[in-house]
């Protein structure tokens, strides 16, 4: 049986991690992707659970972005914490998920993560500069369920 972890290749692997580390070189926001099998219900209240569960709302400015995926529901979404929904337009990850969706329609899963990820760092520069202190609040590595 099919586990989340296998549908991406150690180097897709990496290149997302690569990209968290990159888009983190520009924002003080912290990313994170977990990714399931599938989703039962509602992919936003799947996604605020795994937020919680990863413990991604203990952010000093509650900036965590979650990229959230689920392979065999073909579902997914970004959801950002209470400190950057405060301050960003309502629409503001419409664009990126637009694309994403776009990559993943092309079974690009990897390439989708990787473009969204990007594009969320230099979003979120604006918003939430990264400063030289800048702390690693949240661990890079993908989660899978």
């Amino acid at each position: 049986k099919m586990k989340p972890k296998d549908y991406f290749t150690p180097d897709q692997q990496k290149q997302i991690v690569d990209a968290i580390e990159e888009a983190e070189l520009n924002t003080s926001g912290e990313i994170r992707v977990h990714i399931d099998l599938t989703c039962k219900g509602d992919v936003l209240d799947q996604a605020a659970k795994t937020f919680a569960m990863l413990k991604m709302h203990k952010t000093k400015l509650r900036n965590g972005v979650l990229f959230y995926l689920s392979i065999q529901d073909h579902k997914f979404a970004i959801l950002g914490d209470a400190g950057i929904n405060a301050q960003v337009p309502e629409n503001f990850w419409e664009n990126t998920k637009q694309v994403m969706f776009d990559k993943f329609k092309e079974n690009n899963l990897a390439e989708g993560l990787v473009t969204g990820i990007t594009l969320a760092g230099e979003q979120l520069k604006k918003y939430f500069p990264y400063k030289d202190d800048d702390i690693n609040e949240l661990d890079n590595n993908i989660s899978f369920g």
